[in-house]
């Protein structure tokens, strides 16, 4: 099967940022950087911290049990991964990269293995073997598809989360993430872009002010609001880069007339722990869970965000009160019952222009989050297509898992792991492309902008924005009513003016 990429292109895509001496220093020859790696007697650190794992979770080892006894290594994984697509290498394959943790399990924790390890002398752990592996776990996006096809059920994306999480509790792991959560979880900003809250609180009120002049109606983002039914987090990312998905969101609240709030203390939906690390997804989810219950809301509302939603969805219920956990709902989905329930009119073909849809992996692999998007879309745009696969089966933007916030690895996520999905977008022909997730957006416009696809990336707030029929607000506020025609300028200035 031939790579997607040439030798030329994949060589530059692999190429290292870090300085040799650095990597020589750390001893880990890996693309990304590292604050304080461990280094010495990294094998016994490493079992050690698997072994602290299993016994604090021992959903890991029932997973573990079971996929050391039917694993196949048959590489029917390979034709779902569109990194081994690109790379056609054999250490791409996804059951390749999960033999490295198994192999590792099966040695020193099963009965069987610790025997005949110590008969053998065969499959012990080496320096060199987890340096494979601190680079092959961030090579993978953990997009899932993989799960599609193996036949025995293996889930190649928990192997490769559990292998970071023991990676990083050695301090191996990406610095950008560590950073980030240092200062969503012990900064002074309390998020992960490091955003002043006073400079959130005045971005906010120009777009309120943006809405006003561009609608004609008032519409409002209320703060620190006690008792609303939805208290909202979106990624903290779109308080400053994704201004039109905000007031989005803002101008479908005004339309509903249901109660909302963001609160002071917490607004950031961001959490990389689902990426990296258990004990950093319960401290980011439980943040959330707080802030909600200080404003005594009813309902975590996530905004525009796949991994924001699914580790708020799985991680509430997990770490937040089981059964009495408070109920998790993404904004798209909010959007969409509003609008079946009659709550939220929409202009029918308001968007003239072409547009396509990116199905977030945290979403849709699932099928939590598929069919909600595309009935508005259809409904709102005139020239609404499909990209090929897509749903469950979606081509992953190729900076999932985490990877999209690692700079360094840019020619990575834009060539190796992204070259499938670019191809998708431009053959679609669209001038637009919804990708309804912060981490999808950064990715699919540093994407399209490396594999010059002429296509621009958006959410789906930010269309919705520009075809809600405001016509009860304009009589509910008593303004003179404007023309009721779909806006095709789905993204104006007014973003380029909250983030400078």
């Amino acid at each position: 099967m031939k790579a997607l990429l040439d030798p030329g292109e994949l060589a530059k895509a692999l190429v290292h940022s870090r300085p040799e001496e650095v990597r020589k220093e750390q001893r880990l020859n890996v693309r990304y950087h590292i604050e304080h790696p461990a280094i010495i007697d990294r094998p016994r650190k490493f079992l050690s911290v698997f072994a602290t794992i299993l016994r604090h979770v021992p959903s890991y080892g029932l997973a573990l049990e079971h996929y050391v006894r039917c694993q196949a290594k048959c590489g029917r994984c390979s034709v779902e991964c569109m990194i081994y697509q690109a790379t056609n290498d054999p250490k791409d394959v996804p059951c390749y990269r999960s033999s490295m943790l198994l192999d590792i399990y099966k040695r020193y924790f099963t009965m069987g293995g610790r025997f005949w390890g110590s008969v053998t002398g065969r499959g012990d752990l080496t320096d060199e073997k987890l340096q494979e592996m601190a680079q092959s776990v961030w090579n993978c996006t953990a997009c899932r598809k993989c799960l599609l096809e193996c036949p025995s059920g293996i889930d190649h994306g928990l192997l490769t989360h559990l292998a970071r999480y023991i990676l990083s509790e050695m301090d191996i792991a990406p610095r950008a993430l560590v950073v980030s959560t240092r200062e969503q979880l012990e900064g002074k900003t309390g998020n992960t872009s490091a955003f002043p809250w006073p400079a959130i609180k005045d971005g906010l009120e120009f777009l309120e002010e943006e809405m006003e002049e561009e609608k004609g109606v008032k519409m409002h983002f209320p703060l620190d609001v006690e008792g609303a039914d939805y208290v909202f987090f979106p990624a903290v990312s779109d308080f400053m880069m994704e201004a039109e998905t905000l007031m989005g969101n803002a101008a479908v609240f005004a339309a509903t007339g249901d109660s909302w709030t963001i609160g002071t203390k917490c607004h950031d939906g961001i959490n990389y722990g689902l990426f990296y690390s258990d004990r950093i997804w319960d401290r980011v989810v439980s943040k959330v869970d707080a802030e909600t219950r200080r404003l005594k809301g009813k309902v975590i509302l996530i905004g525009e965000c796949g991994h924001a939603s699914r580790s708020a969805k799985v991680g509430i219920p997990m770490f937040c009160g089981g059964k009495a956990a408070l109920p998790v709902v993404n904004c798209m989905e909010y959007a969409y019952d509003a609008w079946k329930a009659g709550k939220l009119k929409l202009i029918r073909g308001a968007i003239k222009e072409r547009v396509t849809y990116h199905d977030p992996c945290n979403i849709a692999r699932t099928k939590w989050i598929i069919e909600q998007p595309r009935e508005l879309l259809r409904y709102i745009c005139e020239d609404f297509v499909e990209m090929t696969p897509n749903r469950e089966e979606n081509i992953c933007c190729g900076g999932g898992g985490g990877t999209v916030s690692i700079d360094e690895v840019r020619p990575y996520r834009t060539g190796p792991a992204g070259k499938a999905k670019a191809e998708q977008i431009r053959a679609t022909g669209a001038k637009y492309c919804v990708g309804p997730c912060a981490n999808c957006k950064k990715q699919l416009k540093e994407l399209v902008e490396d594999q010059e696809v002429d296509c621009e990336i958006v959410g789906l707030h930010d269309l919705l924005y520009n075809a809600i029929d405001y016509s009860e607000l304009e009589r509910k506020q008593g303004v003179e009513p404007r023309q009721t025609e779909g806006n095709t300028d789905c993204v104006t200035t007014s973003t380029e003016a909250a983030s400078s």
